[in-house]
């Protein structure tokens, strides 16, 4: 049995790293009195939007609220249709159902898990209205194909960059070719806070204006109101994450190398490795390997203290009480959404693994390898 037991995320350590800086930031707010809407938000909106190169960004209050907010404020509803994919988080198609549209689902393309570009005019009605594409496990989708499918069909496309902060592609970034960029930052992002966050990145004024309004009652300005909600990034949160952004792109550079030492370390196992794009740039925000034995993988490590997780193993249209909400539309087979969903297992995989740890995950892996092969 090996003796390096290893978790799965490394909050405490990262915090540790930087314990200063966040313990700055966060003293900042505190001293400051303000806490929602205050300068601190406006901060990391600033920085936000100067990382993704973009005109602005929009701090909400979760991944979630930042893909509704898009829709509506872009005008999507009730009798229109979104079209995305069902192996994904939950979220993505819950936000669909929250404005009130039709969640579309069209398969996955199996090397990269990311939604094949090649299935989507066929799912295209007179009633669809968006394009959602999710940069899953950290890796960008195609979105030269898929803006040029919307441009040709006269559709709106909101990436979903839950996992993706930080990645590109060979010949665009993220966030370059839609009308909207939803992040989410939950701790176990790779750019995380202290609790729940989100943010809508733009190049447009008019989907900026409206998600501004939308987060805060509708209201422009103090006292005058309109159709909105609660959905703000509190200043705490936004302190916070202006500390790590300045971490990201190093963090995720060590991502990558531990994701290089898995892929040369399991080369040649019965394992499908996650397939990076050729000129992308994967971050890894999960290190996802597909095996038919995946529970007995699993277990495996567990049992070597080695702890190995679930994304996303039931794929939305298999969820228990589908359809939701204004229900939902298949286009063809979801077949490798749904052998995907099966055989998925995550490897350990955040930037404050140490060399010992690594070295343990790739042990127990290949030691599975050859006991399952006898």
């Amino acid at each position: 049995m090996a003796s390096v037991k290893v978790g799965f995320y490394g909050h405490v350590r990262q915090y540790h790293g930087i314990k200063n800086e966040i313990d700055t930031a966060i003293h900042e707010v505190l001293e400051s009195g303000s806490f929602v809407m205050g300068p601190k938000l406006k901060q990391f909106e600033a920085d936000l939007a100067a990382y993704c190169n973009t005109k602005e960004a929009v701090g909400v209050n979760s991944g979630t609220d930042a893909l509704w907010l898009a829709f509506m404020a872009l005008g999507i509803g009730p009798g229109d249709e979104v079209i995305t994919t069902s192996n994904t988080f939950f979220a993505t198609a819950e936000a669909i159902w929250i404005a009130g549209a039709t969640a579309v689902f069209v398969d996955c393309d199996p090397k990269t898990c990311n939604i094949d570009t090649n299935l989507i005019e066929a799912a295209i009605t007179p009633k669809t209205k968006a394009i959602v594409p999710v940069h899953l496990y950290g890796q960008a989708a195609n979105m030269r194909a898929v803006a040029e499918i919307a441009k040709k069909h006269g559709l709106f496309v909101i990436e979903d960059n839950a996992q993706g902060m930080g990645a590109r592609g060979a010949d665009f970034a993220l966030g370059e070719l839609s009308d909207a960029m939803c992040a989410s930052f939950i701790i176990q992002k790779n750019l995380g806070c202290f609790g729940d966050g989100g943010a809508v990145v733009t190049n447009r004024a008019d989907v900026t204006e409206r998600i501004r309004k939308l987060r805060n009652h509708g209201s422009p300005k103090r006292s005058h109101h309109s159709m909105g909600y609660n959905s703000r990034l509190d200043d705490l949160q936004a302190a916070v994450l202006s500390v790590k952004l300045k971490q990201l792109d190093k963090w995720n550079d060590q991502r990558r190398a531990f994701a290089a030492q898995y892929d040369k370390a399991f080369k040649g196992t019965s394992l499908k490795l996650p397939y990076a794009v050729p000129g992308y740039r994967h971050i890894y925000h999960l290190y996802v390997v597909e095996t038919e034995q995946r529970d007995s993988l699993q277990a495996y490590l567990n049992a070597r203290g080695i702890t190995a997780l679930t994304h996303y193993p039931i794929a939305i249209h298999q969820q228990e009480g589908y359809p939701w909400g204004q229900g939902a539309r298949i286009v063809g087979s979801l077949k490798h959404s749904e052998v995907s969903a099966a055989r998925v297992l995550s490897l350990p995989m955040f930037p404050e693994l140490t060399g010992e740890e690594v070295q343990a995950v790739i042990e127990g892996v290949v030691a599975w390898d050859k006991e399952s092969k006898h």
